[in-house]
């Protein structure tokens, strides 16, 4: 078994070689995706390097726009988001909480709650904090329900195999040993596997972003500060975009992977659907409702486009009712907690 978890591990390195080298030579993504890519690739290994293989990485003589506008990949940088920042709180926390000698349902406690805190803060709000005009408590309101039920659904896959694995692997509770990070690696590939279909259904209903690519610095040196006339988006655009962006040069990263999807009180208005009759006129009630958001953007995230395909599948609603909302949250903690259950009943959970 340990000649198993060294190749496994040797073959990880040659994922992350690779994964850089194509990052920097070939593949037009954005910096904090380029970030998700490689935590989630360090973690998952061979089987990261072929998601990303063929949900993002950009085939020779085809753009990287067509490339990724099948659902499926949208989805899948939906899901690339959320798992590198839940499964690095999560392996973080685990690292640090067993030198306390804890339960292990107080361990479990704890990982949720550093890896939902590292998440939202940092993964989510922080790194989307110039989309909100600097406001970082605005992009945390914005980001909280698309987190949550992220985290649980990744929760739904890495608690009961962090549980079994170690029952198999004595050894792996110590984060000194090499079967530690073996059992995180198939945590992590195991919560991929239980998240992927909740961040499929957002991405549909235009509640998150999904794969993007980034505009050429040569684009935007000619094209940034240019007169350009704004245009609706282009048939089958996601329509969770609350900015009018010009035609064919919209920019950002993360999009709005939350504030636009919600009217969770006062802080998140929500979007009308596309007029009927092929229209593509907005309702864009950001303009009113919160006037510290910029409508242009010029920070770190000017560099990126969005995807003209990436809504092609979308249903354009990008707003739920506060009671679905609820209702959503509500579904995914009892899923969490059902599945925590039937573990239990092969490893006894004690507090």
């Amino acid at each position: 078994m340990l000649a198993l978890i060294i190749a496994w591990y040797a073959l990880t390195a040659l994922s992350l070689v690779y994964l850089v080298w194509d990052l920097t030579t070939n593949t037009p993504t954005g910096t904090v995706m380029k970030l998700a890519w490689f935590l989630v690739v360090a973690y998952t290994g061979p089987v990261g390097l072929a998601v990303y293989w063929f949900s993002c990485r950009k085939p020779k003589g085809v753009s990287h726009d067509d490339f990724i506008k099948d659902h499926w990949k949208q989805a899948t940088g939906s899901l690339l988001h959320c798992v590198a920042g839940d499964a690095t709180g999560i392996i973080l926390s685990a690292a640090v909480v067993f030198h306390f000698g804890l339960s292990n349902g107080l361990d479990l406690i704890i990982e949720y709650l550093t890896a939902f805190v590292f998440g939202l803060l940092i993964f989510q709000a922080l790194f989307m904090i110039k989309m909100y005009n600097g406001n970082y408590w605005l992009a945390v309101r914005k980001t909280f329900f698309a987190e949550t039920v992220s985290m649980n659904c990744v929760m739904l896959g890495m608690f009961p195999a962090m549980l079994l694995l170690k029952k198999v692997f004595p050894d792996s509770d110590s984060p000194y040993q090499i079967e530690f990070w073996f059992v995180m690696s198939l945590a992590t590939i195991a919560g991929m596997i239980t998240a992927y279909p909740i961040n499929s259904w957002m991405v549909k209903r235009g509640l998150k972003h999904g794969m993007m690519s980034a505009k050429p610095k040569s684009a935007d040196a000619h094209a940034g500060h240019s007169a350009m006339p704004m245009q609706p988006p282009p048939a089958g655009h996601d329509s969770h975009q609350d900015m009018p962006m010009a035609h064919d040069h919209g920019s950002h990263e993360h999009g709005h992977e939350g504030h636009d999807m919600s009217k969770m009180g006062h802080d998140m208005p929500g979007m009308t659907e596309h007029s009927g009759h092929g229209s593509h006129e907005h309702a864009m009630p950001m303009e009113h409702s919160e006037p510290e958001m910029k409508h242009e953007y010029h920070g770190d995230m000017s560099d990126m486009k969005m995807d003209s395909g990436a809504g092609e599948h979308a249903h354009h609603s990008a707003s739920l009712p506060l009671p679905h909302m609820l209702g959503v949250i509500v579904g995914t903690f009892a899923l969490l907690f059902l599945a925590i259950w039937l573990t239990s009943l092969a490893v006894p959970i004690r507090f």
